[in-house]
């Protein structure tokens, strides 16, 4: 025959008995040639028609120890204990990152073979790999890593399991950083990866919770307004909780992350109900009744009907797109109507006094109209002793 590119089983099956005709031909004869060439052929074809498998990882594993007549006890410097090698040469437990990386380093095994799982690749941004981004040592500090009661040192070796076993109520790509359904209000320069985290706590934290189903369409203006009133008692931000819960809104307090510039945040769990984030980073009342009431706006506004799942407020900034627009309308309604706001005039004539007696007919707290006021006359200096400061976090330190 003559060679060619075998295409088909045809050409193939072809080739393999002109091969066994040349077995024997010698190499620089015309016979060895054709035989040389019709063997690459046949190699070719059988490469991409019957690609060979990786071998499993629990096989490359074992057939690295054969060749260097290795015992399992010699795989704890590599896997972490004899324990969780005994359980990964039976298969019972998956290989880490920590352990694929070690394995593939010192061990010379390649990563492909340890990462593979059916359409599995290695993703080298993945968020796992990237975990050196995110804020471990404050996230350490906080007691985020459950269970975990290693050094920074130890935190940093096992980083891919603890930030895996975080994430894991949401699923790995919650630390991806940056996602195209969420929406960031802020005149800073946020970092993603500490965005992340701090999502994925205050999300850990309301999954524990077990509230009564939520009902979209739930927060009116006279919800707001209702919610708003229980400003006027001493504990009102504390009684706001109940009261969310009560329409199976979750309300946390999570402090915020450096560089993440937050005053709070809206968003959606996995079963689609809502969350009100606060991080009381400015502990007064007026900030933190205006922001309660800004991201319960975009829950009814925006995650209720909008392709979004996460709004991201730093209430510093001026927020000009729309969804900011929209949200802080609806909370500056609902904490102080606009008819009673400009009737009563205090934006041009205000004292302490006046700005008392106008919270009393509405039964809300002072501070929310003398933080308006302040924000107002961009003069934070006024009425400094109506925003009611250092009253909130102390309400719900643990």
């Amino acid at each position: 025959m003559k060679p060619k590119i075998i295409k088909t089983k045809a050409d193939y099956k072809a080739a393999l008995a002109r091969i066994e005709e040349l077995f024997d031909a010698a190499p620089g004869t015309p016979e060895g040639d054709e035989l040389e060439l019709l063997a690459t052929l046949v190699d070719l074809y059988e490469t991409k028609t019957f690609p060979i498998d990786l071998p499993d990882p629990v096989t490359a594993i074992r057939f690295r120890m054969e060749q260097q007549g290795l015992k399992p006890k010699d795989l704890v410097p590599f896997i972490g204990s004899a324990s969780k090698v005994s359980e990964v040469l039976s298969g019972r437990r998956s290989l880490s990152l920590s352990m694929i990386r070690t394995l593939a380093t010192d061990f010379g095994i390649p990563a492909e073979v340890l990462l593979q799982k059916p359409g599995a690749k290695l993703d080298l941004n993945s968020p796992a790999l990237q975990g050196h981004r995110f804020p471990i040592s404050e996230m350490l500090k906080r007691g985020w890593f459950a269970g975990f009661h290693g050094t920074l040192a130890e935190a940093r070796e096992q980083l891919e399991d603890l930030l895996a076993a975080f994430a894991a109520p949401l699923g790995i790509d919650a630390l991806k950083p940056a996602l195209n359904r969420q929406h960031v209000r802020s005149g800073s320069r946020m970092d993603p990866y500490a965005l992340a985290a701090w999502r994925i706590r205050v999300s850990n934290v309301a999954m524990r919770e077990s509230l009564p189903p939520y009902r979209k369409g739930a927060i009116t203006h006279d919800f707001l307004r209702e919610l708003v009133r229980l400003s006027y008692l001493d504990a009102g931000p504390k009684l706001a909780k109940e009261f969310l819960n009560k329409t199976g809104i979750h309300f946390i307090v999570e402090q915020h992350l450096p560089k993440t510039f937050l005053d709070g945040a809206a968003l959606k769990l996995p079963d689609g109900s809502p969350v009100v984030a606060l991080t009381l980073r400015h502990d007064r009342l007026d900030n933190f009744w205006f922001t309660l009431c800004h991201e319960l706006a975009h829950i009814t506004l925006h995650l209720d009907k909008d392709d979004i799942d996460t709004f991201y407020d730093d209430l510093a900034d001026g927020g000009d797109d729309k969804y900011e627009k929209e949200a802080d309308k609806l909370a500056s309604e609902a904490l102080l109507p606009q008819e009673r706001w400009t009737k009563a005039g205090l934006s041009r004539h205000y004292s302490a006094g006046a700005v008392r007696a106008f919270a009393e007919a509405l039964r809300i707290s002072p501070a929310i109209p003398a933080g308006r006021i302040r924000f107002e006359k961009k003069n934070y200096t006024i009425l400094k002793e109506l925003v009611g400061a250092k009253k909130v976090r102390s309400m719900f330190a643990k």
